[in-house]
C-alpha cells in the first residue's frame, strides 16, 4: 500500500520559475536571491536571503529575514514569524507569489491561468496589447514595471511605496521623489490611452495608492 505524503509544498504560482515546486522535506526552507538559500530565485528586487519557512510546535511558519523590499502573506505586510495554511500566498518583494500547499498529495496539476481580460501583458515578451492591439512602441522600462506589478495584483491595491520599490529596484529606490512617481504614473497612463483613449486602467485608490483595471 502507498503511503500518502503529508510533506507541505512551496509552488511558484507567479514569477520567472512559475510553475516550479520544492516538497519540504526538512523543517526549514529559505528563500532569497543568493546561492546560500535553499530556493535561489532569480529576480533582482529579491533579497539575498528573503524569507524562511520553518516548522514550529504547532505547525509551518513564515518570516521575513530583514529583506529590503519586504513579504507579503496573502496580501498582508508580514510581520515576525507567521503561521502558514494550506493555500496561503507568499508575495516576494512584489516580485514573486509562492503558494504553500499543506500535503503533497494536494498539489494542484496546474497553476491556475488568469482571466483575460481586455489588457493584457505578455511577461515573457514585455508585450503589452488592449483589445488585441499592440502598444507599439513598447513602454519605456519604468513604465513596463509599474504595469507589470499592478498586473500581477489583479485588481488589488499597490501602495505608492510598493511601487517605487519594484519599479526603482534595490538602491536605486533611495530618495525616489512623490513628483517622479506621478510622472510615470501618467505617463503610462497617456500610453494606454493611445490605444484605448476611453477608458482609465490604472486607478488611483485616494490615500492607498493604485490599482489596475484591466477591464
Amino acid at each position: 500500500m502507498t503511503q500518502v505524503s503529508e510533506k507541505p509544498v512551496l509552488m511558484i504560482v507567479e514569477g520567472e520559475l512559475q510553475g516550479q515546486r520544492w516538497v519540504m522535506h526538512g523543517n526549514e526552507l529559505t528563500i532569497g536571491r543568493g546561492g546560500e538559500a535553499d530556493i535561489v530565485l532569480p529576480e533582482r528586487q529579491i533579497s539575498r536571503l528573503h524569507v524562511r519557512v520553518s516548522r514550529g510546535e504547532s505547525g509551518y511558519l513564515v518570516e521575513d529575514l530583514q529583506s529590503k523590499n519586504g513579504t507579503h502573506l496573502n496580501g498582508v505586510p508580514l510581520s515576525g514569524g507567521q503561521p502558514l495554511y494550506d493555500g496561503d500566498e507568499i508575495q516576494i518583494a512584489l516580485a514573486v507569489k509562492v503558494r504553500f500547499v499543506g500535503s503533497e498529495a494536494t498539489v494542484p496539476l496546474a497553476v491556475e491561468a488568469r482571466t483575460p481580460g481586455r489588457l493584457q501583458l505578455d511577461t515573457s515578451t514585455h508585450q503589452v496589447s488592449i483589445g488585441g492591439q499592440v502598444l507599439d512602441p513598447p513602454l519605456s522600462l519604468l513604465q513596463y514595471r509599474l504595469l507589470e506589478l499592478l498586473y500581477d495584483r489583479e485588481g488589488g491595491i499597490c501602495s505608492r511605496d510598493e511601487v517605487i520599490a519594484s519599479v526603482w529596484p534595490e538602491d536605486e529606490s533611495a530618495g525616489i521623489s512623490e513628483q517622479a512617481l506621478d510622472a510615470v504614473v501618467r505617463r503610462l497612463r497617456d500610453r494606454l490611452a493611445e490605444v484605448d483613449p476611453d477608458r482609465q486602467y490604472v486607478v488611483t485608490v485616494r490615500g492607498h495608492g493604485f490599482r489596475l483595471d484591466a477591464g
